[in-house]
């Protein structure tokens, strides 16, 4: 199969989809890989360092995009590139349908087969695509967080650790995922008097022993956060439904239980944020303000990071890719019912449920779908 890597285009964004090594383990496999001119450059990856492992390196996207069959990237496609895909690409990214019913018409108008790193499942049910991401976008929340509260940036102007005499800000983590997990471990190391809010009290628990005792594990009911919001400085929204919008955890009108100047930062604004007053920023312009609060909802926060990132993604995906190559996505998803679950629009339909339903669409089966795409 022919594997192509094309230059992330989205605002702000320097990881690239694959880095020599996978280059390596492709064309070792009898593959062949293109890789856009300076696609790896923001990642310090080098056109050479691509092409000493076998890769072939074309001028622009539209080569890119012309010569291969699988098209492997990191963020969602932009509108150039959802234009430029075809019925017989086989797309592999993150997508993030849910919120975003324009980019969804554009992937079912394309006819491609697009499986999304954030649905794809391993065999008890986690997610092993977006884990990486989520590591690290758990640990630059509180670092960015941190850094937002601090006056000329428009906080409240407290330090998150404290010193002696006086008292550390206060952190609340929304969600004990991944990224709430990751988020608190750096609030900790931060010395913050940090919360963890969940509504599984299985994963409190096993949150309590993961943070040795170190941050206060609190139900997450609608009245429990709302007493402390009028405490906190920093919240830190983490909360995950596979595939799904994000819900809601804080209101517009719960803004007005918050101190001037605190910080929310959004991690969930690719799923379309859990705060009502959240809409996607960039590195670039990362901030705004509601009812005297900042809101940081940068849409790809592991971005800023590009060499740690891009390196941890690969690391998860590599595997995936290899199979992928290897089999067709035919035979890939029916021997992986977890790598089916990530198949979310194929022939023209929709194949993941949750994202149907959040658009209010008709989806059809994966096995459905698949059935009207050629076997390669």
């Amino acid at each position: 199969m022919k594997v192509g890597v094309p230059t992330e285009i989205k605002s702000d964004e320097y990881r690239v989809a694959m880095t020599p090594a996978g280059v390596r383990e492709l064309t070792d496999a009898g593959h062949e890989v293109v890789v856009q001119s300076d696609a790896g450059e923001g990642s310090a990856i080098s056109n050479a360092d691509y092409e000493a492992q076998g890769a072939k390196i074309l001028p622009d996207a539209d080569a890119v995009f012309g010569e291969a069959e699988m098209i492997v990237k990191v963020k969602e496609p932009q509108a150039a590139e959802v234009a430029r895909l075809r019925p017989e690409h086989l797309l592999f990214t993150y997508l993030h349908l849910a919120p975003d019913p324009d980019l969804t018409h554009g992937l079912m108008k394309s006819g491609a087969t697009c499986i999304a790193y954030e649905t794809v499942e391993d065999r008890n049910g986690r997610l092993p695509l977006l884990a990486p991401m989520s590591e690290v976008a758990g640990k630059l929340a509180t670092q960015s967080g941190a850094f937002m509260l601090e006056k000329p940036l428009g906080g409240r102007g407290a330090l998150l650790g404290g010193v002696p005499g006086v008292a550390a800000a206060k952190v609340m983590v929304i969600g004990g995922g991944v990224v709430g997990t990751n988020a608190a471990i750096i609030s900790i190391g931060m010395q913050g008097e940090t919360y963890v809010y969940d509504r599984n009290i299985d994963r409190l628990r096993q949150l309590e022993i993961e943070l040795d005792g170190r941050a206060s594990t609190c139900f997450a009911s609608t009245l429990e956060i709302e007493q402390r919001l009028p405490e906190v400085d920093l919240v830190i929204g983490a909360v995950l439904v596979h595939g799904a919008k994000a819900p809601h955890v804080i209101t517009r009108e719960q803004l007005g239980l918050m101190k001037k100047g605190a910080v929310l930062v959004d991690v969930s604004i690719d799923q379309g944020g859990c705060f009502e007053t959240s809409h996607a920023t960039t590195h670039s312009d990362p901030t705004y303000e509601v009812d005297g609060v900042i809101h940081y909802c940068v849409a790809n926060m592991p971005g800023a990071v590009p060499i740690t990132s891009t390196y941890a993604l690969t690391n998860a995906t590599m595997p995936f890719v290899l199979n992928l190559a290897n089999k067709g996505v035919h035979s890939a998803v029916e021997d992986d019912p977890g790598l089916a679950l990530g198949v979310n629009v194929a022939a023209g339909a929709i194949t993941y449920r949750p994202v149907a339903e959040a658009l209010g669409e008709q989806g059809v089966s994966v096995a459905e779908a698949l059935s009207q795409v050629p076997s390669r």
